[in-house]
């Protein structure tokens, strides 16, 4: 009788992607299933150097998002597990609150709600009228505000580098994946670009800006794109015109939260973002193109339909991006004593946005599950602030496949 040879497997399950979710995911992996081995694959040379290193820091209340999606689940209980997590480890952070204001009277019917969607997701929202706006930051104008006391601020870079020490994984830096070999029975072998082969029981893909690449690697069809959009950011060089954290009412069209002030957790205050169409996955600057990956942005229907859809506020966007002036005048809505030589460039970022065939911008979390694998689809803001809480979900789903749950 012939016997079928033993597979020597270097793990039991393997992560690409070493930002925060990825790195979550492991962590979570090993303390539900102690001795799993647990490899992650990170391309850069250290974790968090994407989407996780390249935001304003914010730990989100979940205010935005709609009662009982994964966003609002995972934000509400993930921002005060966030808290636990850094007041456990020494990680800087701060439970500051923030203002949510409108400036114009057709904002205040989204304003009003935003606090009902609050009181369903159980945050505790105080309105203001325009005379109490001061005496949270004296320097914001609106006609009205809402204050949502458990929004804050944290390094999510420490955050990251704390789940990586921690969490029992093998980490590799430096390993970018380029072809993944997959059969249902036996696992999945990747291979990276310096000819490295991993085999492991079960796949987990956080890959992020690339996180359907890698799914196509694998042979699953995630049946969206991810098409990317660069943030631009200011520091304010006077910071002491803002105290905390303010925000514009955003336009539930668009899932993008518009041009906000968020002091840091160093005092500096981050001014942004905007949202235009990156040329690259890791498009920071108009100058990044990839003609690879442009072409593909461009191949999408998904993509041209958004352009046809969201056309008038892309071009605000866009105009916003190329004109310092354009950008002033934006921040002035809150905060009127803003000057254009207040404004010093900052990093950019640039979101992982799915975005499915028919031009629907994916709005909530999205996981998907294919033979042998997991695969993390749509985790923009407030992913880092809900990281544990995904990581959870991440890990559960792949211990199920690996049979360990």
């Amino acid at each position: 009788m012939e016997q079928v040879r033993e597979i020597a497997y270097d793990c039991d399950v393997l992560v690409i992607g070493g930002g925060i979710v990825g790195l979550s995911t492991a962590y979570a992996i090993t303390r539900a299933a102690p001795g799993t081995r647990v490899t992650v694959l990170e391309k850069e040379a250290g974790p968090a150097r994407h989407q996780t290193g390249r935001n304003s820091g914010v730990i989100h209340s979940g205010i935005y998002y709609r009662p009982g999606s994964l966003k609002a689940r995972y934000a509400v209980g993930g921002a005060a597990e966030m808290v636990k997590f850094c007041a456990e480890y020494g990680i800087a952070h701060a439970v500051t609150g923030k203002l949510i204001v409108a400036t114009e009277r057709e904002e205040l019917p989204r304003l009003h709600a935003l606090v009902q969607r609050g009181r369903e997701n159980g945050i505790p929202v105080r309105e203001l009228g325009a005379t109490q706006i001061p005496e949270y930051e004296p320097e914001v104008q609106g006609l009205a505000a809402i204050h949502v006391g458990t929004t804050g601020i944290c390094d999510f870079v420490a955050v990251a580098r704390q789940l990586a020490e921690v969490s029992g994984a093998e980490i590799r830096y430096g390993a970018e994946v380029v072809r993944i070999d997959r059969r249902a029975s036996l696992g999945v072998a990747v291979r990276t670009g310096d000819g490295t082969v991993l085999r492991a029981r079960v796949l987990v893909n956080c890959a992020g800006l690339h996180c359907d690449e890698v799914a196509r690697l694998t042979g699953d069809d995630p049946e969206v794109r991810i098409v990317p959009f660069r943030g631009e950011y200011y520091t304010l060089r006077r910071p002491e015109l803002v105290r905390g954290l303010v925000y514009p009412v955003p336009d539930p069209a668009f899932p993008f939260l518009g041009v906000h002030l968020t002091r840091g957790i160093e005092g500096e205050v981050h001014i942004g973002p905007n949202a235009v169409p990156a040329l690259a996955r890791e498009g920071y600057g108009w100058g990044v193109v990839r003609p690879r990956e442009l072409g593909a942005t461009v191949a999408w229907p998904g993509s041209w339909r958004i352009a046809r859809r969201h056309w008038r506020y892309g071009a605000g966007e866009l105009r916003r991006s190329v004109s310092k002036g354009a950008f002033t005048e934006a921040v002035r809505r809150l905060l009127p004593a803003v000057r254009e030589d207040d404004l010093v460039r900052a990093p950019a970022g640039v979101r992982a946005q799915a975005v499915l065939r028919d031009g629907t911008l994916v709005d909530d979390f999205l996981i998907q599950e294919g033979a042998r694998a997991v695969h993390v689809l749509n985790a923009p803001s407030p992913a880092a602030t809900a990281s544990l809480a995904i990581g959870r979900e991440v890990a559960r789903r792949a211990l199920v496949v690996l049979g360990r749950e």
